[in-house]
């Protein structure tokens, strides 16, 4: 099929129903309200089931239920609304269900506003609900590589049996660009979904989907038996792009629309002599901390960019082990980096150093 213009929300549910999504339940909530409003109409077409619910938590519990029924099944939400999801979403990575939340991010805190940012890391990477979990977080960077994360998603989500997330920013759902919906993606192995709660016609005995555990003992080897499953995810699902790093002179790290727009302000960089590469994480949560052990030598220092006050720092400063001085430059409040203020930010690095006393 011949490449086609399309808006990232919509290219967000052409890839869902690719991916073979039997079921949505979502609420309108800006930047991504054309999301459920493409599935509304793709959906009943395709035979599967589209519900806008009464609220965010109304969503997250249908989807709770129809992943226990062992159904492919998405929300999708902004900012706001998946902070109402949060305590849905740790009862289905207690629960162990496969699910796919796609997170288009607006500005905060509380209602914020409704342009771009990229303030929810902390909310997508450590999780607003209770206990020992985590979700995968994927972080594209263009419309194309949103459709791939998309189906890798739900494969992955699958493999795993643990809600992933596919987190952008409200630049990228409301823009338009030119894409594959065709375009291969990684094939995997699916495992039979032999936990769900179909009826006892189709298997000896009787499935309990839960996360309630009343036993504390039951309850440790449940959270020792997941942290086991998250290792797994470590060592399988790191994934990230290095780019032009050999010989840097500074080494930017910054995913979504602030890596695309890094792109621009290195090319202004190199026009002026100046050398600078870049680490783009791609995975989230699995942070790649292995990325930074490519940082050359010649490197004097790590600029992490971000359209928020800085929350990605903490993970970089981990996986920096105090290597390198880190300095960071964002913008908050919906307002989007100009390329420009990334190469003042190379150019007085100094300014933007972070200093622990």
């Amino acid at each position: 099929m011949a490449k086609q213009l399309l808006k990232g929300n919509q290219a967000i549910a052409l890839a869902a129903v690719q991916a073979g999504v039997d079921a949505f339940f979502g609420y309108p909530f800006t930047p991504q309200n054309e999301v459920p409003e493409y599935l509304s109409y793709y959906l009943p077409q395709a035979g599967k089931v589209f519900l806008q619910a009464e609220s965010e938590v109304a969503a997250i519990n249908m989807v709770y239920g129809a992943a226990g029924a062992g159904k492919r099944v998405m929300t999708s939400s902004s900012s706001v609304g998946i902070a109402l999801k949060q305590e849905g979403i740790s009862y289905i990575a207690g629960a162990e269900l496969p699910c796919l939340i796609v997170s288009v991010m607006r500005g905060g805190p509380g209602l914020g506003g409704i342009q771009p940012s990229q303030a929810d890391y902390y909310q997508a990477t450590r999780g607003g609900g209770n206990g020992d979990y985590h979700v995968i977080v994927l972080a594209p960077e263009s419309i194309q590589e949103t459709i791939d994360l998309i189906k890798e998603g739900f494969d992955i989500a699958d493999i795993y049996r643990n809600p992933v997330m596919i987190l952008i920013d409200g630049l990228i759902g409301q823009m338009m660009e030119s894409v594959d919906l065709d375009k291969p993606v990684k094939k995997r192995a699916l495992p039979s979904k032999d936990f769900a709660t179909i009826g006892t016609a189709y298997h000896t005995g009787r499935n309990v989907v839960n996360s309630l555990y009343l036993d504390p003992a039951s309850l440790e080897k449940h959270n020792l038996e997941l942290q086991a499953k998250y290792e797994k995810v470590r060592q399988n699902e790191v994934a990230f792009e290095l780019i032009d790093m050999e010989n840097a002179e500074y080494v930017i790290v910054a995913y979504g629309s602030s890596s695309r727009i890094a792109r621009s302000a290195m090319l202004m960089l190199k026009a002026q002599g100046i050398h600078v590469g870049m680490i783009r994480p791609i995975s989230l949560w699995p942070f790649p901390h292995q990325a930074f052990k490519q940082i050359p030598q010649t490197c004097k220092g790590i600029l992490v960019v971000e359209m928020s006050l800085g929350q990605m720092i903490d993970d970089v400063e981990i996986a920096n082990q105090g290597r390198f001085p880190i300095a960071f430059y964002g913008r908050t409040g919906g307002i989007v980096i100009d390329p420009v203020e990334i190469k003042d930010a190379i150019l007085h690095y100094e300014k933007w150093v972070r200093h622990h006393d």
